[in-house]
């Protein structure tokens, strides 16, 4: 057994969770996930305990392992980049840092429509700038929509597909309109060879057989905003008059889970102060109402500290979502889903060892349009004041935007740099950003150590249904992002001898 320099361990490019009697690497660089066997396992502790020698390594494991296996053991390490030696990781890792194309090309998947800044509703956490009364609101005309599908067909390169979000407000206050725009789009579409997905958020008032068909007809992906049983949910979802929305519409969300047959249906659940019991919330639209999902937003940086969860509530939150991930991981192992989104979004990210140089499309993949045609960075800036990146008439500020996202993927000097988990978060939420810190480039520290260990959670959950029952990601993982998952791979070999 030979080596010429000292070796150590990069942390930068790996880190080990133990899940339950088994050691798991997960390889930072790309999101994939190892099995340590006992030589593998010890290795790694030994070479991250400090400089290692040859002469160290036949010391520890002279006459319990086979020469060869030790070998092969460190030659794997150093295949996955794991092991570096002298100030030579750290070159490494600045390169790794720095090292990216200059984005030049913008090729849009999804345009985010912000068609009424009106709402029939006042909840008290919302974060839209621009949001007012529908006696007051301000809507986008249909030439601007127009305008709109045609840039959204133009910038979409060689993609077939392509989304149509619409936003508000409360996007279904204009239907004959969203009906306009979609008879365009889809009139548009044919003559370019493309197809259309739509979508929209809605807060379920303004349902009712003849728009439930509709959407349905058009196969609309439809999240209804819901926070959960009547007490929760009617603490901060209130109408204009300052009254509780459950029962305005549980009714006509009982409806809509009932008659939509062409996708699911599922809720976005707003977790603001003094709301964080999601085991019930979950139980309430997930098990009793029907929802095919449930996700949630915890609220951390809204304008009005008074809704923000407080540090101790987003510590509660994220202990619920753990007894929900069981509870996930239960019935995976079982052959169900529970519906749970947040986890699940982890679990396709783990399975598709998904390596994310930026937080979301928006900026590459996604714009959002105002109703006077500006180009938003998402729907969330829409009426905020962060600068336009060009507009329906001047088309997409192309330089503008490339140095904003260049400025996002270089990590240096950010606590990304150095962070496990950087490929699955890369800083975090534009907006959230934004919203706390008056800066869309700044990372969300404050849901850096929370992050760290729900993905390590994560992690042995995906490790638990994989071992188990690993056709549950053949059935509600690959159907959904395409079967690109990576296996749990194997660095187990059988020792000659155990000492």
């Amino acid at each position: 057994m030979q080596t010429t320099r000292a070796l150590t361990l990069d942390p930068l490019a790996a880190h080990s969770v133990s899940v339950g009697e088994r050691r798991v690497l997960f390889h930072i660089p790309t999101s994939s996930l190892f099995d340590l066997d006992p030589l593998s396992a010890e290795l790694y502790d030994m070479l991250g305990a400090g400089p290692v020698q040859a002469g160290d390594l036949e010391a520890r494991f002279d006459g319990r392992f086979a020469a060869d296996a030790v070998v092969e053991a460190v030659e794997e390490f150093q295949a996955l980049g794991l092991i570096s030696g002298g100030r030579s990781g750290d070159r490494r890792r600045v390169t790794e840092a720095r090292k990216h194309a200059p984005v030049t090309r913008f090729p849009l998947s999804t345009l985010v429509l912000n068609v009424t800044t009106g709402c029939n509703l006042s909840c008290s956490y919302c974060y839209k700038e621009d949001l007012t009364t529908p006696a007051k609101s301000r809507d986008m005309d249909l030439a601007t929509a127009e305008k709109s599908v045609e840039l959204l067909l133009e910038e979409s390169a060689e993609r077939k597909r392509v989304n149509l979000v619409f936003f508000g407000g409360e996007p279904l206050r204009r239907l004959d309109y969203i009906k306009s725009v979609v008879a365009y789009a889809d009139r548009r579409a044919a003559e370019v060879g493309k197809e259309v997905d739509y979508s929209l958020t809605t807060n379920a008032t303004l349902l009712s057989d003849a728009v439930i068909e509709y959407l349905d007809a058009h196969r609309f992906g439809v999240a209804i905003s819901m926070d959960g049983p009547k007490i929760q949910h009617d603490k901060n979802r209130l109408t204009v008059g300052g009254k509780g929305s459950y029962d305005a519409i549980i009714g006509k969300v009982k409806r809509i889970l009932e008659q939509y047959k062409s996708r699911p249906v599922g809720a976005r659940v707003t977790l603001a102060a003094g709301n964080t019991d999601v085991e019930a919330i979950h139980a309430h639209l997930k098990d009793e109402i029907g929802f095919a999902e449930v996700g949630y937003a915890p609220v951390t940086a809204g304008d009005n500290a008074l809704f923000n969860l407080t540090g101790d509530e987003l510590q509660e939150v994220f202990a619920g979502f753990k007894r929900l991930g069981l509870s996930y991981r239960d019935a995976a192992i079982e052959g169900r889903s529970t519906g749970f989104s947040n986890l699940h979004q982890l679990m396709t990210d783990l399975h598709d060892g998904t390596r994310k140089a930026l937080p979301c499309g928006a900026g590459v993949g996604m714009l959002a349009v105002d109703k006077d045609g500006g180009l938003n960075l998402c729907h969330r800036f829409t009426g905020s004041d962060m600068p336009l990146f060009g507009t329906l008439d001047d088309g997409i500020d192309k330089t503008r935007l490339g140095s904003f996202i260049d400025a996002r993927l270089d990590k240096t000097g950010t606590g990304c740099e150095t962070c496990r988990i950087r490929n699955l978060c890369a800083g975090g939420c534009y907006h959230e950003s934004y919203a706390r810190y008056g800066d869309p480039q700044h990372p969300t520290y404050h849901y850096c150590e929370i992050m760290r260990d729900w993905v390590d959670f994560g992690i042995e959950i995906y490790v638990d249904i994989m071992s188990k029952n690993p056709r549950f990601f053949d059935q509600y993982i690959a159907p959904r992002r395409g079967d690109r998952g990576l296996p749990l791979d194997s660095l187990a070999r059988a020792p000659e001898t155990m000492g």
